[in-house]
């Protein structure tokens, strides 16, 4: 890794760090992906971070939407084809029910991040990818 990309890096931990303290030190993320297996990897790989992760999941788009407006999470993990629905129509109503969410669209179809991208999310990782793609994205996001 080079130094100053791991420097950047811990910078904007840091940053993250702050705002998360300001915000109680807890961030809330909810996980939306249709697949059992994905959704339980995505809440061991947070419960083993150093950050206070109050994890909440839905499995469908219709949940997603129910625990947008009950939870008021921080940050949504989403499986950009969850339940076979457009994400790019579903993007402006999620930034209706959680104005200040940041939004981590997930796909194993690279040609999804253009997509994902257009319609306004925050950062966008490959599920092939190993995990620091996604830790990556989930600390520099603010």
């Amino acid at each position: 890794m080079n130094r100053f990309f791991l420097l950047q890096s811990i910078l904007y931990m840091i940053e993250y760090l702050v705002y998360s303290v300001k915000r109680g030190g807890i961030v809330r993320v909810l996980i939306a992906d249709d697949q059992a297996d994905v959704l339980n990897a995505l809440r061991v790989l947070l419960e083993q971070q150093e950050m206070h992760f109050v994890i909440d999941e839905a499995e469908d788009a219709d949940g997603l939407f129910l625990k947008l407006e009950k939870t008021k999470p921080d940050l949504l993990l989403l499986d950009w084809e969850l339940s076979n629905r457009d994400m790019a129509d579903v993007i402006p109503r999620i930034r209706e029910l959680a104005e200040d969410i940041r939004i981590i669209a997930m796909s194993v179809d690279p040609e999804a991040e253009s997509q994902a991208k257009a319609a306004g999310v925050d950062a966008f990782v490959s599920k092939g990818d190993s995990s620091e793609p996604l830790l990556s994205a989930i600390y520099t996001i603010r």
